[in-house]
């Protein structure tokens, strides 16, 4: 199948039922995009599917289709590069291990509400989980990234 990944036509030959973090990671070496649990509830494998963040452990890349995927290292534009610039200026990665997935949904949340209140981001950012317990840091980034956009 092909699949349209960061702007590029890829294709794989896997089976239609595996989830497209493994095709990501392991057939086509896209390793920010990280395992946490398999089971969509931690948030460490968003990506972006046409733009919308949902975690890559609960989609099949049979189920893709002719959508667009996004990782991490595949971000660009204005509003990726407002959230990198204010998660690097406020600090906002402890372990790290988060942050691709906790960046691709701030993306997804600030592309499609450039001036998000607090509740707004913790709801976007609701599943995506930090071991570090950072959330502040976080949020406070979000916000940086938003009023850096505007100006």
């Amino acid at each position: 199948m092909t699949l349209v990944v960061n702007d590029r036509r890829r294709r794989v030959e896997v089976d239609p039922a595996t989830p497209l973090l493994w095709v990501l990671r392991e057939t086509l070496g896209l390793t920010g995009t990280k395992f946490g649990c398999g089971e969509g509830l931690c948030g460490a494998c968003t990506v972006h599917l046409d733009g919308e963040a949902v975690n890559s452990c609960t989609i099949s890349v049979g189920d893709v289709g002719r959508r667009r995927v996004s990782t991490i290292e595949g971000t660009g534009g204005r509003v990726a590069g407002a959230v990198r610039e204010s998660w690097l200026a406020l600090d906002a990665a402890e372990c790290g291990y988060c942050q691709p997935g906790q960046m691709m949904a701030a993306t997804a949340l600030l592309t499609a509400k450039p001036r998000p209140s607090d509740e707004d981001i913790d709801g976007a950012l609701r599943g995506n989980l930090c071991r570090c317990g950072i959330y502040d840091r976080i949020r406070a980034a979000v916000h940086q990234a938003a009023e850096s956009l505007e100006r």
